[in-house]
């Protein structure tokens, strides 16, 4: 894949140059900057009042989104974007990059702030809770996942936009941070095949 990536730019510095096409993206979709403002208002104020319903709402959904969006791009959409063609990967990714980099902060945000609020209230983080263990266990994964979200998958999603973006991008950078971000989904997929198992082993406890 980085050959090909690298090849494919290599032929379009030597050819003329033309319109800019693949730049023709935003890096951070304004349109969507209100609705993530708006969910983490509804989140500050759900922990704000210790609302029961709202912290939960915002835990179960946001790791709902969370768990489908890692199981999606690890196992779905990693493989087919590895079988398409250059043009249709930068297409894609053109695409699809710009919402993620809204999305996955949000959901991770919702997910953790909710999920500890939620422990704190029904003293699951407490050490005298029966299945503490579980619980540790499962912080232990989420917070795993958390890092290669936030610090491996997002900064390389924002990197290939931003390479995108040059008049000349640079194909051996682009194809190692598309690398970067295909393992790291399918990493992150995995592991929440475990806070899969691990959760549903605390919800039947």
């Amino acid at each position: 894949m980085a050959q090909e990536v690298a090849h494919v730019v290599a032929d379009h510095r030597s050819a003329p140059a033309g319109p800019a096409g693949s730049t023709d993206f935003q890096v951070v979709p304004i349109r969507g900057l209100p609705v993530v403002g708006l969910v983490l208002a509804g989140l500050v104020v759900v922990i704000a009042t210790d609302v029961k319903w709202g912290v939960d709402f915002f835990h179960v959904v946001g790791g709902a989104f969370w768990t489908a969006l890692d199981l999606f791009l690890g196992f779905i959409l990693g493989p087919i974007l590895g079988r398409l063609s250059i043009p249709a990967r930068v297409e894609i990714t053109t695409r699809l990059m710009p919402k993620m980099l809204l999305i996955m902060p949000t959901v991770v945000i919702c997910t953790l702030a909710g999920g500890w609020q939620l422990a704190r209230q029904t003293g699951d983080i407490l050490s005298t809770y029966p299945h503490h263990s579980w619980v540790v266990a499962s912080m232990c994964v989420v917070a795993v996942m958390a890092v290669v979200a936030l610090g491996i998958l997002e900064p390389a999603n924002l990197a290939v936009l931003f390479e995108l973006k040059k008049p000349q991008p640079d194909g051996e950078i682009i194809a190692r941070l598309m690398k970067r971000f295909i393992y790291s989904a399918g990493i992150t997929g995995a592991m929440q095949v475990a806070t899969l198992i691990i959760m549903t082993r605390l919800a039947t406890a």
